[in-house]
């Protein structure tokens, strides 16, 4: 059977077992959790431009307890809610949501920051709000990717690491507008190491950064906007997988293809961001797809994967060239990567066979940072595709953030390797990431010292 066909098998193995699992557990009475859209917390405030980017605005606990799945309750030992002022791609003034994570027997100096997929242009699919029990918006395979990534966070938080989540996508839902989502990551770090007497996080914390695929846009751009926007935070390292660094080639490469539902979504995020988009898909888009592009707008990722795998959207416009001039082509380019050099360390890792962003084009972003400078570990793998390496990858993503967590990142290297399988590289990692999602799944105390069966 061919490497693709077995991934696609896998994918949907695991996708009706977690569906499985969510409706086996036993129904909550949890009554629905009100939308970020409807609640007041979520305001941006007016009069913004003169206060500080990172500053709190507002706090809470949640409304409901953060759940895997939207009903697995996770067992930890607090949890908090950030409003945070924080910085749009054109410089204006803006406010989002930070979600804090502390585990049992924490260590307030060591913090994660998750950056999750959340690929959507709908602002009631941000992880502050999908993450609780009893959210209602996409269903549970709407938000599936951010739903499983909650579960790799549990491995994280079992180290003892305080995890927080930013709505790095504002107050909208700008999907894509990668300045805004490297602003918010920041501005989130500001946002935490300012909230001692909140969270009780120390004010000189170790802080990373981690994120997968479209959480992995937000991560990079917050690595590489970091020396310009807020030099001051010194970052750890940041752990980069499912690299997208060039929008239009991904969106080429996605066309036809497995995640081409993500391409809508994509278009109406930077729409948000870019009214002149609005303008182009009135102008360009073929009268009968109107209302699927419309739909796109109120979907989570997964919801809108599930829909529209397969589909050529290119075919689906008047005049295909106003993918490849401007003004489409110049906003393209203003979210990609590459513009600056980070300077904290990086753990890049992608699959060979990615189909949502050709290996090559990270391939030659990395030569281009380790040229200018840039501390690079980059691994390449072969036996994976972009979501399965995903779940696979942890097992090399855990041991970097702990090092560089704990002090022990030699800064200074670049080094470039193609592995077959991450999981032969750290044998011992997959045992554990098991053993941690069933503490997750088995509602025991999350946090070091803590065993699955007691």
């Amino acid at each position: 059977m061919p490497l693709s066909s077995v991934s696609m098998s896998l994918k949907l193995a695991a996708v009706a077992l977690l569906t499985a699992v969510a409706h086996a557990v036993p129904a909550t009475g949890q009554k629905a959790t009100i939308l970020p859209t409807n609640d007041p917390f979520y305001t941006v405030p007016k009069n913004l431009e003169d206060i500080r980017p990172g500053t709190i605005l507002r706090h809470r606990k949640p409304p409901a307890p953060i759940a895997a799945f939207r009903v697995d309750r996770q067992n930890l030992k607090d949890t908090h809610q950030i409003l945070y002022r924080t910085t749009d791609n054109f410089g204006n003034a803006t406010a989002t949501v930070l979600t804090v994570m502390v585990p049992f027997n924490a260590d307030y100096g060591k913090v994660v920051s998750q950056q999750t997929a959340e690929d959507s242009a709908n602002r009631n699919c941000a992880p502050s709000y999908t993450m609780q029990l009893a959210s209602e918006e996409g269903g549970i395979l709407g938000t599936i990717e951010g739903q499983v990534e909650l579960i790799l966070m549990d491995g994280f938080l079992n180290e003892g690491w305080i995890v927080v989540m930013p709505d790095y996508e504002g107050p909208e839902g700008q999907f894509l507008a990668a300045s805004m989502a490297g602003h918010a990551v920041l501005d989130g770090v500001r946002a935490l190491l300012a909230s001692t007497n909140i969270t009780g996080i120390k004010n000189n914390a170790n802080v990373a950064l981690n994120g997968y695929s479209g959480g992995a846009i937000a991560t990079a751009f917050a690595s590489e906007l970091q020396p310009s926007y807020a030099p001051e935070l010194k970052i750890v390292g940041a752990s980069i997988g499912g690299p997208v660094p060039d929008i239009l080639t991904a969106i080429k490469a996605m066309n036809k293809g497995p995640f081409a539902g993500l391409i809508p979504v994509g278009v109406q995020g930077l729409a948000k961001a870019y009214p002149v988009i609005t303008k182009l898909i009135d102008e360009q888009l073929l009268p009968k797809y109107k209302a699927g592009f419309e739909k796109a707008k109120t979907q989570c990722s997964g919801t809108a994967l599930f829909h529209n795998p397969f589909t050529d959207y290119f075919a689906q416009v008047k005049n295909q060239s106003i993918f490849t001039t401007d003004p489409v082509k110049s906003i393209m380019k203003a979210n990609s990567q590459g513009q600056h050099v980070p300077t904290m360390p990086l753990f890049y890792l992608q699959s060979i066979n990615d189909e949502l962003s050709p290996v090559n084009l990270t391939d030659a972003l990395i030569k281009d940072y380790c040229k200018a400078g840039a501390s690079v570990e980059y691994t390449r793998d072969f036996a994976s595709d972009h979501a399965s390496l995903s779940i696979t990858g942890a097992t090399l993503v855990l041991p970097w953030l702990r090092r560089v967590l704990n002090g022990e990142h030699v800064a200074g290297k670049c080094t470039t390797r193609s592995v077959f399988t991450t999981l032969t590289e750290n044998p011992a990692g997959v045992p554990k990431a098991i053993v941690s999602a069933l503490k997750s799944l088995l509602g025991k105390k999350i946090g070091p010292g803590h065993v699955v069966l007691s």
